[in-house]
């Protein structure tokens, strides 16, 4: 069995190098044969890494303890889920994960496209072969996940393993990480394209229009990654909080900001013609962006709870990232001729404009966080001390930055393509600006001071009222038209064009996540030693335990706190904390009692014994607004499914579209 999985990806890694060097040799040499065999190649890679990772799962599902992976991440206690997550739970399973993807998603591009872009696909096919390549290249010769334990030289099995580290063992982070890659290895695909375009220099948009869905879709895998990390913070870490500004986490977040800013820009190019290198520029980044991510996640240079411990493989990522962005840079210099923008800007008060800002946001967002990240490394490396940048400081950078892009989002719609005219303007703004003015002379007058969230509140309703307007006034006109009520003519409109209005959600599902994002403003927090019928307060809760108990299986010891939760002596309730340690890593992890409600959570974690161990240590927390962010997520990850629907209008016409392209009918049009 050992022997089989090493093989399968010492086969694929050769099946990979050859894909490439057929693809490339084919299209040069215009060999159909070798441009076909290197996209069959493809397929075989698919198989061989299906296997290698069919056989490594196996292992771990059934314990066997001769693999060092298996003996590392996984034992007999897991609960079979965790057993299965455990393939990207370490370094070694989750690159065999990341190139498993990666070849999935290849297949299904060589499969998808193979009657299109043939000028361009033995490139596209190039590019995915070799980031495929070189992850195989650390599958077979770094961090093989087929090693065996062994003692002088005979294999041998341990009675049972280590154990997935506690902190994944959540039902969340069976969903999370494959999220978050299927994000990060998707974004290869639009980096493909985009570089296979350039290469051919290919007439017109055709990589944009292709890869516009699939950058959609790797965004939408990305933005519920992120989320789902957001509550496995919230649910799990016991500090009550969502997002602590951790290098991971930072890395997670650089490629959605410069893939959002991709899909705001690409619809210049699709309309006007414009900002050609700019998108060239930003799915590039994307990419790589991913794979510096990647690289901070395993190499250990910087300090996470959620990265792998230090390792020599960093200097392959480096190596790589060096010589793909050399080769990037070089190709979009040489085709600047070709990336001419085909319009100019007209008007600062435009659509255009508010594009181009928002992209700007968005970069200077993108480049505030990856300077804070990498800043430790930076400063270790020139002065031999490594400096840290605290949570305070990316607040105070990004939260007017995270500001003034939420602005964007209600105004951009607002603005009208080439120039807006003042009355236009007035007539837009004048309802959302009145409305939200007096929303925040209205928090003011009932005593709130703090000035972030009065903008933040102001900026929120300004936008939501924004969206609604477009949907009303959309709504209203279908309706009469057609006879419909206001709400199915809203549900027709948004058939109609998906991607406009589906692009509103998105918006929307921003602002109730900034609505979340606000309430951190106002947290409220308490710490206490209780015994058995003591009492603590946070907010206006009263807390009172009322029984403290130890439990014990097979994966783990436990104390819970049973907390009964009152409010103006009206029993709300109860809450069971709890700490656990996990008996095969000796690792402990807390199981917070959360009291989840729009205006709030109630959040207690038990934050372990005494000194002298008769007493709990009871952590509870409010914190306002904080279920609107996981809302607001939900919002904004269906507007993206609504945005990849094909619009009504456009299935209506698809057929007519490739009628008329086929050699028949032109024929027809001739003689006619």
């Amino acid at each position: 069995m050992e022997n089989l999985g090493s093989l399968a990806i010492l086969l694929a890694f050769a099946v990979a190098l050859y894909a490439t060097v057929a693809s490339v040799i084919g299209r040069i040499k215009n060999k159909p044969f070798l441009i076909v065999s290197g996209e069959r190649a493809v397929y075989s890679v698919w198989v061989m890494m299906a296997l290698a990772s069919g056989i490594l799962v196996y292992s771990l599902m059934t314990g066997d303890f001769r693999f060092a992976y298996v003996a590392e991440h996984s034992n007999r206690a897991m609960p079979t889920l965790y057993k299965f997550a455990a393939w990207w739970g370490g370094q070694e399973g989750s690159l065999l994960f990341w190139s498993f993807l990666l070849s999935t998603y290849a297949s299904v591009v060589v499969f998808t496209n193979r009657r299109r872009h043939r000028d361009m696909m033995p490139w596209v096919v190039a590019v995915l072969t070799s980031i495929q390549t070189f992850f195989l290249i650390l599958n077979n010769f770094v961090a093989n996940p087929f090693q065996m334990l062994a003692t002088d030289k005979l294999i041998v099995a341990v009675p049972d393993g280590q154990g997935l580290s506690p902190l994944l063992q959540y039902p969340a982070m069976a969903i999370h990480p494959p999220m978050l890659y299927l994000g990060y290895v998707g974004f290869a695909v639009p980096f493909a394209f985009a570089i296979g375009s350039l290469i051919t220099r290919q007439p017109g948009d055709a990589w944009i229009h292709t890869t516009r869905r699939w950058t959609l879709v790797t965004w939408l895998f990305q933005s519920t990654g992120v989320m789902l990390g957001a509550a496995w913070a919230y649910h799990v870490l016991g500090w009550g909080g969502y997002w602590g500004w951790d290098p991971v986490e930072n890395a997670s977040l650089l490629p959605w900001l410069s893939g959002t800013a991709f899909l705001h820009s690409v619809m210049m190019q699709e309309k006007k013609g414009m900002m050609k290198v700019w998108n060239i520029v930003l799915v590039s980044s994307t990419f790589f962006l991913c794979i510096l991510g990647t690289f901070l996640t395993r190499s250990g240079v910087v300090q996470s709870v959620h990265a792998f411990a230090r390792s020599e493989i960093g200097k392959f990522f480096v190596t790589f990232l060096a010589l793909g962005i050399a080769a990037t840079i070089y190709l979009i210099l040489d085709r600047l001729d070709y990336l001419k923008s085909e319009a100019q800007l007209e008007s600062v008060i435009s659509r255009e404009s508010s594009f181009l800002f928002n992209n700007l946001i968005l970069l200077a967002s993108c480049f505030a966080v990856l300077w804070g990240t990498l800043f430790p490394v930076i400063s270790e490396a020139a002065t031999g001390d490594k400096i840290s940048l605290d949570a305070d400081w990316y607040n105070r950078l990004m939260v007017p930055i995270g500001l003034f892009l939420l602005l964007l989002t209600g105004v951009g719609p607002l603005f009208a393509w080439r120039k807006t005219s003042v009355e236009s303007l007035r007539r837009n703004f004048q309802a959302p600006g009145i409305a939200s003015l007096l929303l925040v002379a209205g928090l003011v007058i009932a005593g709130m001071r703090n000035f972030y969230a009065l903008i933040s509140f102001g900026f929120c309703l300004f936008v939501a009222l924004t969206v609604a307007m477009e949907f009303y006034k959309g709504g209203r006109s279908v309706g009469a038209k057609n006879n419909m009520n206001l709400l199915h003519a809203m549900v027709e409109l948004t058939h109609r064009n998906t991607r406009r209005y589906g692009g509103y959600l998105v918006h929307m599902g921003i602002v109730l996540m900034f609505v979340g994002f606000t309430g951190h403003a106002f947290n409220q927090n308490e710490v206490k030693e209780l015994n058995v019928g003591d009492t603590m307060r946070v907010g206006t809760f009263d807390l009172k335990m009322i029984n403290l108990e130890q439990g014990d299986n097979p994966n783990y010891a436990s104390h819970t706190a049973t907390m009964q939760v009152s409010k103006d002596g009206d029993a709300l309730g109860i809450l069971k904390p709890e700490k656990r340690l996990y008996k095969a890593s000796r690792q402990s992890t807390s199981e917070v009692g959360v009291r989840p409600r729009l205006n709030g959570d109630l959040y207690l974690n038990f934050g372990g014994m005494s000194d002298d161990n008769q007493r709990a240590v009871i952590q509870a927390y409010y914190f306002p607004l904080v279920s609107w962010i996981w809302i607001g997520g939900l919002v904004l990850i269906g507007g993206t499914f609504v945005c990849l629907v094909p619009s009504k209008v456009k299935m209506q016409y698809a057929r007519t579209e490739v009628v008329g392209i086929t050699k028949k009918h032109a024929t027809v049009e001739k003689t006619q």
